[in-house]
């Protein structure tokens, strides 16, 4: 069972991954339909193929490259949504002998949620409040997975560092606050505001005049063929990148907080370590998203942005669960 779990777990780092390249490659209406590609279970690549699908999706221009981006997220998605149905199957099986179901069963209802925000990504042409969802979803997973995994395993805490487990609320609040930040990252991308503040620390000069947030958070935009590219007006994305700089600029100052205290406190190598792990995932993400810029998002640094984000959210998750694991 935790081994099946472990690799759930690597599988779903790897779909968040494609997810993320996918979307950052343009590729999220790569094939017009869902669940096939085209009306095909891959990609249409001969001649006769392309023009069989630009005649049955005349608005969509058959692009191959982009169309396996896509399909390929959709066969690892897949590939992990069987491996969690195996999970619940067997924690239904084992439950008698103590093990978790409830938990199993919630990542099943979410994965089967997240499939259909994968059908409505496509059917709703990007929607940025679907994309995001689709975005929070993976996250989701991952974290549920990975806490899956952490019930399964001992855990034992040194009874000279019970006076830190005071902490565990606030890494409990900081949680909260990352995936306030997640969202965030991905409503900026969904709109396509990643590049619309190209200077550091905040934004160019003259930003505080482009600021709007009339329509910049309406989680239900006006209705249009496709919002691929967006569709917000440039003082617009400047507002919601500037909302997410403050963001990563707040939540680092927090984590940052929180580790030196619980490195400082902790009276065992297990919470410190804990702490400089989560501190160097931490470093590697922000140094990521001024490279972001620095760079003008090259596509293997916006990719690892996404992926070190997950891995940040697992680490901090990890020292949480053993802050507030009972005695």
């Amino acid at each position: 069972m935790k081994k099946l779990v472990f690799v759930s777990i690597l599988l779903a780092l790897v779909v968040v991954t494609l997810g993320a390249y996918t979307r950052l490659t343009h590729a999220g209406l790569g094939c017009p339909d869902w669940p096939t590609c085209y009306g095909l279970i891959d990609v249409p690549e001969t001649a006769e193929q392309i023009a069989l699908a630009e005649q049955a999706y005349p608005q969509s221009q058959v692009e191959p490259s982009k169309a396996w981006n896509e399909m390929i997220h959709r066969y690892f998605a897949g590939t992990l949504g069987l491996l969690i149905l195996a999970i619940a199957i067997l924690s239904f099986k084992n439950r008698a002998q103590g093990t978790p179901l409830r938990l199993p069963l919630l990542i099943l209802v979410i994965v089967i949620f997240q499939a259909a925000l994968g059908m409505w990504t496509v059917t709703l042409k990007l929607m940025p409040i679907v994309v995001m969802g689709h975005l929070l979803g993976g996250f989701t997973t991952l974290c549920l997975l990975f806490l899956l995994y952490l019930r399964l395993m001992p855990h034992r805490i040194n009874r000279s560092d019970f006076s830190i487990k005071k902490y565990g609320r606030f890494a409990l609040l900081g949680i909260g606050l990352l995936t306030g930040q997640i969202a965030l990252g991905g409503w900026t991308s969904s709109n396509y505001a990643a590049l619309s503040c190209v200077e550091l620390p905040i934004c160019q000069s003259g930003w505080q005049d482009q600021m709007n947030f009339e329509k910049s958070f309406d989680l239900i935009p006006p209705e249009r063929e496709s919002y691929e590219f967006g569709h917000l007006s440039h003082d617009e994305r400047v507002t919601i990148h500037v909302v997410h700089r403050f963001g990563a600029i707040a939540i680092t100052i927090y984590l940052t907080w929180l580790l030196l205290m619980i490195y400082s406190k902790a009276q065992t190598s297990t919470f410190k370590t804990s702490a400089v792990v989560v501190g160097i995932a931490l470093i590697t993400q922000v140094s990521l998203g001024v490279s972001n810029i620095w760079f003008s998002l090259p596509l293997s640094i916006a990719v690892g942005h996404n992926l070190v984000a997950a891995c940040l959210m697992l680490t901090l998750i990890a020292l949480t669960y053993r802050l507030r694991r009972k005695i």
